[in-house]
């Protein structure tokens, strides 16, 4: 699982980390916030409702689920990473904290992995030039981070994001040990 604090670069990096090898897939998340643009229903995220996302959690399929930013709930249908697991793939999670968290309990041998920032400010430089939140969303958002930041300590590696490359290569030596 890779979890780490809003504009990391958790994304660029499993996008490098997948060029990098065959047998690693992507579980695709879902969501109750609305698509930014260029984001694809099924492959960025899968965009649900409300009612949708409360469905699924009551039926037991996600495998783990949260609401992040204090407004859209994020989660992982369960049913897609069993079935990767039982071919043999590797599965990165790209999930936030609480997320994380869940999958631990759920599934102890679960290799988690915090992607940190150079620093604080690069972090809110990060967030700033993506310009697809608000003022407002941003400072939730770095509010969030800041609790994130703090729990890296629970994680089994933390990887700081200078450079997406080479982040994604030690996130790659760290799964294929």
């Amino acid at each position: 699982m890779i979890a780490g604090p809003t504009a990391v670069g958790k994304g660029t990096v499993v996008r490098e980390l997948l060029k990098q090898s065959e047998n690693i897939v992507l579980s695709v998340s879902a969501t109750t916030r609305e698509p930014r643009p260029g984001e694809v229903h099924g492959v960025d995220y899968f965009f649900l409702s409300h009612e949708e996302f409360d469905q699924m959690i009551a039926k037991g399929q996600m495998l783990e689920y949260a609401i992040v930013h204090g407004t859209n709930k994020y989660g992982t249908p369960r049913e897609p990473v069993e079935a990767a697991l039982a071919e043999g793939k590797e599965v990165v999670l790209e999930i936030d904290i609480q997320g994380a968290r869940q999958v631990k309990r759920a599934m102890p041998a679960a290799l988690l992995i915090f992607i940190a920032p150079p620093s604080w400010d690069e972090l809110v430089r990060r967030l700033s030039l993506r310009g697809t939140e608000t003022e407002d969303e941003q400072a939730r958002r770095l509010e969030t981070a800041r609790q994130e930041l703090a729990s890296a300590d629970e994680f089994d590696a933390v990887i700081i994001n200078e450079d997406i490359a080479k982040c994604a290569r030690e996130v790659l030596d760290l799964i294929q040990t």
